[in-house]
Order: structure tokens, then C-alpha cells, then sequence
């Protein structure tokens, strides 16, 4: 069976990864004439050194079989080349699956061009069924439309089986596997540990009347990223305001994607950070704007924060499962099981939201929180569906049309 994986942006990596390690433990097991075929496709919608090349090294991801280099652009260019050249992938390899992950534009565009193959490999999207009722997002598009085009669905949490059900997706197409991206993160959460991100930073200091015990200075970690947030220099004004109070306690990690560190030029708001060749081991407070980290060092970051305030849907998961304590910088969330135990609260994008919810989460006590089947083998799980599903359903195709003849 030719199995062809898509990835596109930074967050799609560490939701593949296990699905290629599964596919390897599978074939491994199964006899001969039984082997999985897969075939990684990276769109190269994010595509840069620190972006892309340096996930691959941490996640020990093969290179990419076929990469297509589109590029950055507006929405519907970037769809528009993704189709364009993805189409012509599909008809020389003719996979029997087609599995899309997130909901990114490779996500969709992937999906379309799929849909209207023929013949037509079965669409599997993993992370499916995910909702914010927020159709301003670009996101919850990719989201809806991509579910709708799928024959096998893929779920994270329960909240994702009801939203599909509301839509009328048939039960039988709809799997409760658990998350990739959390077996991503229990994989290689020790090896984190590892990392040299935190004395490279200055963030530990010398003990009082101790010259060789050092301890952890403590700090907060931003992301930022989303157009809603950033694109408008009010709203990222609005943001960075609700931060001040949290700055004026303790230093603010930011590491900035380099899309949003253009915007925060572009706006003339450079003041409100210090950038990272300032590295005054003195300063314990203030937002420090830093390069983009690679996986390992992101999360030894995430691991030793006081708390993480963040707009990203995948870090909200991440957080609540390392048990440090989190602010979303939104409305609204698509991973409602996120907010289960108050691990992570909605700030909103208001500056006093901000700094209310900021405030109730610097007293909340670390406590990891692990949803249902968040348990490191959700990709098994996938693999499992597609070696049973799949054969069926060609099967049950080559029987209709036999029929019909």
C-alpha cells in the first residue's frame, strides 16, 4: 500500500513524525507482501533553515521525498501553486492514501486536488473534527473543508467526534486515535532535557554566598503569530500593552516567527523589546525578542516556563501536557479540552483580559493534564485504521463497479 504523507508547515512535522515511525515499526512486524509504501511530500509552505531543516535534525524526519518549494504568498496564491503542482505529483504516484494533517493551506489544497483524482486515493486528515466556530479564522476554512473532502477521520478529543456528528460525517469514517503531536512530545520530551537553549539565553544565575550553585531564572514564554494578532499594528499594540505588567515582573522569551518580527518593524514598535544581541545577563524582566528555536530547544523552553502565553492551537496541547501553565491569547479555542482543569485560560486580545488571565495563572501550581488516549500511541492507532480500512474500501469499490458491469 503507497501511503503519501503532506506536510507544509513547521507544525505538521511533529504530527507526521510518529506516523512514519509507525509505518516503520509496522512493516517490521509484518510478513513479506504486507509492507507500507510511504512517501513524504513537503509542500515547502514554511520553508527556511530554523522554519523547516532544523525540525527535520531534531525529529530525526527523513528528508522529504518530493518537495515542491512553493513558498510564501497571499492565501489563494499559495493554494493556487500548492494545487498546481501537488496535482502532478498524484498522477505520477498514484497513492493508495493520502494523508493531510492540521489545517494549514498544504492541508487543503491537498485535499481538493485528491478529491478530484481519478482514480481517487483515499483521503485520511489527521487531526480532524477540530472547531472554533470562528469562520474569520483562515484555519477553521482549511478545517471544515478538508473534513468534508476526508473518507477516514482522524480525532484529537471528544469534542471533535460531536462537532463531526453536527455535520452529519458518517460514524463509521470517524476515529478517536488520540494526538501525533503528543506523541511527538513524550518521545522527545527527556532528550530536551539536553538541550544548551537555557545557558545560551542567561537565563540561570549564581546563588547568593554560593559561587558554584546557579539556579533557573524564572521567565515566561511568548508565541505569536497569528494575522489577526499581528497584521494590525492596534491589535499587536493591544497585546503587547496587556503584557507589560507580566514584563515589568519577569523576562519574556519571545521567540518571534520571522513573519511577525517584520510586522513589529513595520509598526515601529521595536521599543517594547529587547532583541537578542542584547544579552545583559542583568536584566530580569522586559520582552526579549530571540530567533526562531528548533524543536528540542522550544520545547526545553516550554518545559522550564512559569507560564506560557501563546496564540497557537498546537502549544495550548503541548502546554497542558507538560504541566506548565498557560494563556491564550484569543477568543476562542478549537481544543476545547485544553481548557479541562483551567491548565490554560482564554485572555482574549484586550489588555485587560490579558493581564487578568495572566495574573491567575502566575499562582496556579504546575500540574500535567493528560486527555483521553493522549498516551504516545495515537500514530499505532492510525496505522492500525489504514492496514484494516483501506483494503476494504478497494475492495468494496472493484465489487460496485463489477456489479455495474
Amino acid at each position: 500500500m503507497m501511503i503519501m504523507i503532506v506536510v507544509g508547515a513547521r507544525p505538521n512535522f511533529m504530527k507526521v513524525g510518529p506516523i512514519l515511525r509507525a509505518i516503520t515499526a509496522y512493516n517490521f512486524r509484518a510478513a513479506q507482501g504486507g509492507a507500507l509504501q510511504p512517501i513524504l511530500v513537503h509542500t515547502g509552505q514554511h520553508y527556511d533553515a530554523m522554519m523547516s531543516d532544523a525540525f527535520f535534525t531534531d525529529l530525526d524526519l527523513p528528508k522529504p521525498d518530493i518537495f515542491l518549494g512553493v513558498g510564501s504568498g497571499s492565501h489563494a496564491v499559495q493554494i493556487g501553486e500548492i494545487m498546481r503542482r501537488f496535482e502532478q505529483v498524484l498522477l505520477e504516484n498514484t497513492p493508495d492514501v493520502m494523508v493531510v494533517v492540521g489545517d494549514v493551506n498544504s492541508t487543503l489544497a491537498c485535499a481538493l486536488v485528491a478529491a478530484k483524482m481519478n482514480p481517487r486515493p483515499v483521503i485520511a486528515h489527521v487531526e480532524a473534527g477540530l472547531r472554533s466556530f470562528d469562520r474569520q479564522m483562515p484555519e477553521e476554512s482549511n478545517r471544515v473543508v478538508t473534513d468534508h473532502f476526508s473518507d477516514l477521520l482522524f480525532v484529537t478529543e471528544p469534542s471533535g467526534i460531536t462537532n463531526l456528528s453536527r455535520e452529519g460525517i458518517p460514524a463509521e469514517r470517524v476515529f478517536f486515535v488520540g494526538n501525533t503531536m503528543i506523541d511527538t512530545l513524550l518521545a522527545f520530551a527527556s532528550k530536551a532535557d539536553s538541550s544548551n537553549v537555557l545557558n545560551s539565553l542567561g537565563l540561570y544565575e549564581r546563588c547568593q554566598g554560593n559561587d558554584d550553585r546557579r539556579e533557573l531564572r524564572p521567565y515566561a514564554l511568548l508565541t505569536l503569530h497569528r494575522p489577526a494578532n499581528v497584521d494590525e499594528r492596534e491589535a499587536l499594540l493591544e497585546i503587547i500593552e496587556g503584557l507589560q505588567e507580566l514584563a515589568s515582573s519577569r523576562e519574556i522569551i519571545f521567540p518571534a516567527h520571522p513573519r511577525t518580527q517584520r510586522r513589529i518593524h513595520e509598526h515601529g514598535l521595536e521599543a517594547y523589546f529587547r532583541f537578542e544581541l542584547q544579552q545583559d545577563s542583568h536584566h530580569a524582566s522586559g520582552i526579549r525578542l530571540i530567533e526562531p528555536k528548533g524543536y528540542l530547544d522550544f520545547v526545553c523552553l516550554m518545559k522550564n516556563a512559569c507560564l506560557i502565553v501563546t496564540d497557537s492551537g498546537g502549544i495550548q496541547e503541548e502546554s497542558i501536557c507538560l504541566g506548565v501553565p498557560c494563556v491564550t491569547l484569543r477568543e476562542n479555542t478549537e481544543r476545547p479540552v485544553t481548557l479541562a482543569g483551567s491548565m490554560n485560560v482564554l485572555g482574549g486580545v484586550r489588555r485587560e483580559g490579558i493581564q487578568r488571565a495572566v495574573r491567575q495563572q502566575l499562582v496556579r501550581k504546575q500540574s500535567r493534564q493528560m486527555p483521553e488516549m493522549w498516551d504516545g500511541k495515537a500514530a499505532a492507532r492510525i496505522v492500525e485504521v489504514l492496514v484494516s480500512s483501506v483494503p476494504l474500501r478497494h475492495n468494496r469499490a472493484s465489487a460496485v463497479e463489477s456489479s455495474a458491469a
